[in-house]
């Protein structure tokens, strides 16, 4: 008899990796580090183009990285899983406290277009003025801009890292046409390098946008798009009434608890949250029996 023919596998999508030699050394100029940052920023766009990335959802994992770093930053020792459990764990109109509220300001700047009210919004002690003028700062490079707009608030506000990064990475996603921040700088970025004024702090931002990217924002964006596209092949199985938009809020946010899913019941969300993670489609991300909190 004729064996059955097997299924084909499923096919996930696979993102190309930066280019080596974009970030085989630290550039030693500032001209060479300008070129390569330039080449990594354009080698992002495009990959990114292609529409397997579920992007608000990266943008809000890559927040999530960012506020872990500006906590560093303050001498606190929150790791992502104390972050998420200050912010999605707290109330409505709560206050989450010092490390929630990084994360706070973080996934608010990255959930919308930026703009200046949007950015007056998110952060906290920066007026709109200073908002506005930082988001015309002039510069050869977009990164060239970002790092002026780092040194200007910080001038200003010595103790303000995570406003001064966050409108550094909202200039920098304005300088190469994005509409929403991209964490980028506040990834890699140390308090030594925010120290540094001038042309010593411009190197340091060109180096930091490569190392993030190569380092960190696209394997994460791999590992996005396939646990994506997996999430997106199970939900026709789910029976659960609003499991679609279900499966929408899961593919824009790193973490849920049941609750967040406001149009269902609590114990149909807690069943729909159970399934997908016995799916393979979704996973707890506490390692707790209570508090829950789930991602892709």
């Amino acid at each position: 008899m004729r064996k059955p023919r097997a299924e084909p596998l499923e096919t996930l999508p696979m993102l190309p990796p930066l280019p080596g030699w974009i970030g085989a050394a630290p550039a030693e100029t500032l001209e060479a580090a300008a070129f390569r940052s330039g080449a990594a920023l354009a080698h992002l766009s495009q990959v990114t183009a292609a529409g397997d990335v579920p992007v608000a959802l990266w943008r809000d994992r890559l927040a999530l990285v960012a506020a872990g770093n500006c906590a560093e930053m303050a001498g606190r020792r929150e790791g992502p899983g104390a972050l998420r459990d200050a912010l999605h764990l707290t109330g409505p109109g709560d206050d989450p406290g010092p490390a929630g509220r990084l994360l706070q300001q973080w996934s608010r700047a990255v959930a919308r277009p930026v703009s200046v009210a949007h950015l007056t919004n998110a952060l906290q002690g920066i007026v709109a003025e200073r908002i506005a003028l930082c988001l015309d700062a002039m510069g050869q490079t977009p990164v060239d801009r970002a790092a002026h707009v780092i040194e200007a608030v910080l001038t200003d506000h010595p103790r303000a890292e995570t406003a001064a990064l966050i409108l550094a990475d909202a200039v920098l996603a304005k300088g190469v046409g994005a509409t929403h921040v991209l964490p980028l700088l506040a990834l890699t970025l140390r308090p030594r390098d925010l120290r540094l004024r001038g042309d010593d702090l411009r190197l340091a931002c060109h180096r930091a946008v490569v190392s993030a990217i190569g380092g960190q924002v696209l394997p994460l964006a791999g590992d996005l798009a396939r646990a994506a596209a997996r999430l997106r092949a199970v939900a026709p199985k789910l029976r659960a009434k609003a499991a679609g938009r279900a499966v929408d809020l899961f593919l824009s946010r790193d973490a849920l608890a049941p609750g967040a899913l406001a149009f269902m019941s609590d114990r149909a969300a807690r069943r729909l949250c159970d399934r997908l993670v016995a799916l393979g489609a979704v996973r707890e991300l506490t390692g707790r029996d209570t508090f829950r909190l789930y991602g892709v």
